[in-house]
């Protein structure tokens, strides 16, 4: 007898199911009147230190997080946030200005 088998098959999708949810797929968000490009990095994809702009805390490699950048603006301006932050973002703007040239590790 062979196991039971845990995923739908094929084309069935579950319910509740987004694909904009999914790692490595852009979806646009609105904060603070800005069009922002949101997209999640997996844990296996993510392999650098990061600095997330809301708790000022490191990202290790490793860690699943959001990536985000203003729509506008280019690939430089990106900023690594937690999921809790960034779902909290309204209240954890960042506390702490650094200049462009300062180290984001």
């Amino acid at each position: 007898m062979s196991p039971r088998r845990n995923r739908p098959r094929g084309g069935e999708q579950p319910v509740g199911h987004e694909s904009a949810n999914r790692y490595g797929l852009d979806r646009m968000e609105t904060w603070q009147g800005e069009e922002w490009v949101v997209r999640q990095v997996g844990g296996g994809a993510a392999a650098k230190h990061y600095r997330c702009p809301g708790c000022d805390q490191e990202i290790p490699p490793g860690v699943a997080h959001v990536v985000a950048w203003q729509q506008h603006m280019g690939a430089d301006d990106r900023r690594h946030w937690h999921k809790a932050c960034w779902s909290a973002r309204d209240r954890r703007s960042a506390k702490l200005q650094r200049s462009r040239n300062a180290p984001r590790y």
